[in-house]
């Protein structure tokens, strides 16, 4: 069965309608305005594996804040939604990803239970017109909407353009693994019972 979902969320500063596959072959087609947040989605999609499709009319008239947090928002829900019961899948994924001179950590684990740490310091407050404080407040609405652990870490690296993508590419790594199946798992891997 296909773990395939779509989320619509209109507001008075967004309009965005998302679909996601998390057993795809990494094709994408996005359109959030924001060119660098395009490229960086179309990475996060290819090297997870995903099927993504994002369409965006954000008042960036405003600022990029709307657009990306909100697009963070309905990318958490389409995890949640599309992982499902979580039943069979591997939850903990984690990978470190080497771009040129930066490398990054990334670990998952779809617990049910949201929390973002992010250490990823930025030298430029743009990249292209991508407002790299946004960069935090993606991910953290990606993890709060998703009901995930989600940590990022600089271990490496100077070019900012590199630092953004490999973070993308290493959470798409990461969340790969965690959602994978393993067929020594029965039910949903947790003491509890549940997750």
């Amino acid at each position: 069965m296909m773990r395939i979902a779509e989320i619509q969320r209109t507001t008075k500063e967004t309009d965005i309608r998302l679909t996601l596959n998390l057993d795809g072959s990494g094709t994408s087609k996005i359109s959030t305005g924001i060119g660098f947040f395009d490229h960086m989605l179309d990475a996060f999609a290819r090297h997870g594996f995903f099927d993504l499709t994002v369409s965006v009319r954000g008042d960036l008239e405003v600022d990029t804040h709307h657009t990306i947090e909100d697009v963070g928002i309905v990318l958490g829900q389409a995890i949640a939604k599309a992982a499902g019961d979580k039943a069979g899948i591997r939850r903990y994924g984690s990978f470190l990803l080497p771009m040129d001179e930066t490398l990054v950590l990334s670990a998952v684990d779809l617990c049910g239970r949201a929390a973002y740490v992010g250490d990823v310091p930025f030298t430029a407050e743009r990249i292209g017109a991508f407002e790299t404080e946004m960069f935090d407040e993606f991910f953290l609405s990606v993890a709060n909407n998703a009901a995930m652990n989600l940590h990022l870490r600089l271990v490496t690296g100077k070019n900012n353009h590199h630092i953004a993508e490999a973070a993308f590419k290493a959470f798409a790594k990461a969340l790969d693994e965690a959602t994978s199946y393993d067929p020594r798992i029965r039910g949903v891997l947790s003491t509890k019972g549940s997750l």
